[in-house]
């Protein structure tokens, strides 16, 4: 049913919708207001600014988090299905990883010495992606321009390929944009950014079989080929034999392969989209999933490429040397104690819950992806829905919907109790969602959904539309 039932423009429909999300979460849009003049933050908000939008660009407060839900400051439970941009694998606040963090805040968490859980978490994460050795850092972007650097340390080239549409984090070097529909000419994407780092960027286009045609002839000037796997702004688009071409490509140019792993790693496979895929990267970055909710993200690779981190593997009492000689990595908070703890205690259960963890999760996800196409097939709503792993989203390329609704649609799941960012359009499923919780799930996106359609937002089909 359209909750806004009447006669609407496109501009009414829209101050509708936002003054039903203001009425329910004004705790959390005075806490916006109030902190503006002190916090620079818009981390929480997936839409840029605009007139129209501009009195719902502020993010939900929670103040607690169990499970598959959270709270807010106005008393508001939602389902999350942000679950931390996929950090919360196993729901928010598991208890393996809260007693994990407990037992190390007991002991204090020294800053400077080697923490004693530095070696047993490194080898359980090399368990599980099959890498050789890892090192550890803080987020996605430092382990991204950590893993650039080295493939330019091991290979003694400079360009990097990149392709369009992929985010790895927010350094310069890969804040890089098309310079225009029809030309692949890296140019910042941002002010700030310098142009001096599109100069050694080569962006192309993905999954394009034109790219592999160009890496064939240029990749023996690389240093790397960085691909995030599956898109996480088109998660549509999986494509296998591209991958799998790109590998021989760059073993036969030695390139560097880096896989960014952010999204995919231990979500889709306890391996990664490297597993699923049948595709070993040399160089490959974790985060997310790995730190169990706290900072930490990984760089794992081959000995060939790791041991520009250190100089290579060595031993006391013999003539032994390291190897190479090792490019710059550091960080003050790299392997914090109660990270590491975290991290150890999310490897472990993985390691013990073995590929059924993920296989029974992505099969209730592809559950619930399958009954909301049957479902919004049934009313003649133009959306389909796609997966990877537990990742779901609206297909943008097979669904018709405006981006004006799309926009919108966040707001309205916010309203009903599901969380997420403004303009997201799908989400994470976690193992702390319950069978009611993707009910929930279902029925706010169904509903919301229609209620675009009720307000000419969202045209019908004519019933011939499928997944």
């Amino acid at each position: 049913m359209n909750a806004f039932a009447g006669t609407h423009t496109p501009a009414s429909a829209t101050a509708a919708i936002i003054a039903a999300f203001n009425q329910r979460t004004q705790g959390s849009k005075d806490a916006s207001a109030a902190n503006r003049h002190f916090l620079a933050d818009k981390s929480a908000i997936g839409v840029p600014f605009s007139p129209i939008a501009k009195e719902a660009l502020y993010p939900i407060v929670a103040t607690k988090a169990e499970g598959a839900n959270l709270w807010d400051v106005d008393g508001n439970r939602y389902v999350d299905i942000l679950m931390g941009m996929g950090i919360n694998l196993f729901g928010h606040n598991p208890p393996f990883i809260r007693s994990a963090i407990e037992e190390q805040l007991a002991k204090g968490f020294a800053v400077g010495p080697q923490s004693e859980l530095a070696g047993e978490t490194a080898e359980l994460f090399c368990r599980l992606t099959g890498k050789e050795r890892v090192t550890f850092s803080n987020t996605g972007t430092e382990a991204v321009m950590t893993a650039i650097r080295i493939a330019r340390a091991a290979t003694g080239r400079r360009k990097i390929a990149i392709f369009a549409g992929s985010y790895h984090g927010h350094s310069d070097q890969v804040l890089n944009k098309p310079a225009g529909p029809t030309d692949l000419r890296a140019v910042p994407a941002f002010p700030g950014v310098s142009d001096t780092t599109a100069r050694d960027v080569l962006l192309l286009d993905y999954a394009n079989p034109q790219s592999l045609d160009i890496l064939r002839k240029r990749g023996r000037h690389l240093a790397a080929v960085l691909v995030e796997p599956v898109q996480s702004r088109n998660i549509d688009v999986q494509p296998r034999a591209f991958l799998h071409e790109l590998r021989t490509i760059t073993e036969q140019t030695g390139t560097a392969l880096i896989f960014d792993e952010m999204i995919s790693g231990f979500r889709v496979a306890q391996g990664g989209a490297q597993e699923h895929f049948g595709v070993e990267a040399d160089i490959a970055t974790y985060g997310k999933i790995a730190g169990g909710g706290l900072a930490l993200s990984l760089i794992a690779g081959s000995n060939r490429f790791m041991n520009y981190v250190d100089g290579g593997i060595w031993s006391y009492g013999d003539a032994s040397a390291p190897v190479v000689q090792p490019t710059f990595f550091a960080g003050t908070y790299c392997r914090h104690p109660l990270a590491l703890a975290a991290a150890r205690a999310t490897a472990r259960h993985m390691l013990d819950e073995g590929p059924a963890l993920q296989e029974g999760l992505n099969a209730r996800t592809s559950g619930l992806v399958s009954r909301l196409n049957a479902s919004l097939a049934t009313a003649r709503l133009p959306v389909i829905f796609t997966s990877f792993g537990s990742f779901f989203s609206v297909a943008a390329s097979r669904s018709g919907v405006p981006p004006l609704a799309l926009n919108l649609l966040s707001l309205l799941l916010l309203t009903a109790g599901i969380h997420l960012r403004g303009g997201d359009k799908g989400g994470f499923l976690s193992t702390a969602h319950t069978d009611a919780d993707l009910d929930v799930v279902h029925d706010a996106f169904l509903h919301g959904f229609q209620s675009l359609a009720g307000f000419g937002l969202l045209p019908l089909t004519d019933g011939t539309n499928s997944p």
